[in-house]
């Protein structure tokens, strides 16, 4: 990977954090863990630094900082609640914390993430903060798809989009407006800390606000939805936020009234990135593409406020 000047510089501030934390430092490799347009992040020993998605609002950021720093038992909370700019990007710097085995799916720690989620919803916001970006985010795939151009697998992915309602493609304000919300909760976005085996929690505050809680439980309904997510996992991950008091679903019954609209669109979001990435590596749809494509097709047929749930 070529290293930019912004790669350069942010490998240097994770070092110099890390030296400032720990005296003397094992001083190991700096390791980038992702290198995107929206994001780079970098680690050096118990020190991570991470460059923002560029045109961050900074006041919108800090306040989501300010959040975290506050919740230390749900979120990871910054090493400065204030970020840095560095090549015209926010930066942040935060503890290390050891994430979720990808290549161990038995260890998915869904009772964990549930029971954070559920935490998170039931505490108040301890400052302002603005609405909780998912919506903007299914925008953002939808936008992307449409640049792709034409593509067979899009027709049904756009007239899914069409469907939802306009709180959900983020032209409306979102019917809740206090509930805080982690934005884009996947298992990528928990680790332990302190690594490697302390408590899990919440990290990547980059989506944080206030709305519809729902669309914290939408990825996991989404994929159960589709059969990518077995049954048993998805009734342990439904059955710990309710444990929790979770307020996103009822305590008892159907939770899909109320799980519905966000399923649909985190379907929609994650049909329209498969779409595009597939166009851009010039290969047909894989399985899972294609389950989350199908999965649209079958929405299109009937809009979200005629039915209690699309796993029916």
């Amino acid at each position: 990977m070529p290293r930019t000047p912004l790669l350069s510089d942010l490998t240097a501030r994770a070092r110099t954090t890390a030296h400032a934390r720990r005296t003397p430092c094992p001083c190991g490799a700096t390791t980038t863990l992702t290198d995107r347009p929206d994001g780079t992040v970098v680690r050096h020993e118990g020190t991570v630094a991470k460059a923002h998605a560029p045109h961050t609002n900074p006041t919108d950021l800090t306040a989501r900082l300010t959040t975290a720093g506050h919740l230390p038992g749900i979120l990871l909370p910054p090493l400065d609640p204030a970020p840095l700019h560095l090549h015209d990007r926010l930066v942040t710097c935060w503890p290390y914390g050891t994430p979720v085995d990808p290549d161990d799916p038995d260890a998915a720690p869904w009772e964990a993430a549930a029971t954070l989620l559920a935490r998170l919803h039931r505490t108040p916001a301890p400052t302002p903060l603005p609405p909780m970006r998912g919506p903007l985010k299914a925008v953002r795939a939808i936008t992307r798809l449409r640049e792709a151009g034409p593509h067979p697998a899009a027709a049904p992915v756009l007239h899914a989009w069409t469907l939802l309602p306009a709180w959900a493609r983020a032209e409306a304000p979102q019917p809740d407006t206090t509930t805080l919300c982690h934005g884009d909760l996947h298992l990528g976005q928990l680790v332990r800390h302190p690594a490697p085996d302390g408590p899990w929690l919440l990290i990547d505050v980059d989506d944080l606000g206030v709305g519809v809680p729902g669309w914290d439980l939408a990825r996991p309904a989404a994929w159960y939805a589709c059969g990518l997510l077995p049954p048993d996992e998805w009734t342990r991950f439904l059955t710990a936020y309710r444990a929790a008091a979770g307020p996103a679903v009822p305590e008892t019954g159907d939770p899909w009234p109320a799980l519905d609209v966000p399923a649909r669109a985190l379907t929609v979001q994650t049909a329209a990135l498969a779409v595009v990435k597939a166009a851009r590596a010039n290969r047909p749809l894989d399985e899972v593409e294609l389950a989350v494509v199908d999965a649209c097709d079958r929405m299109g047929s009937v809009p979200p406020e005629l039915t209690p749930g699309f796993a029916k």
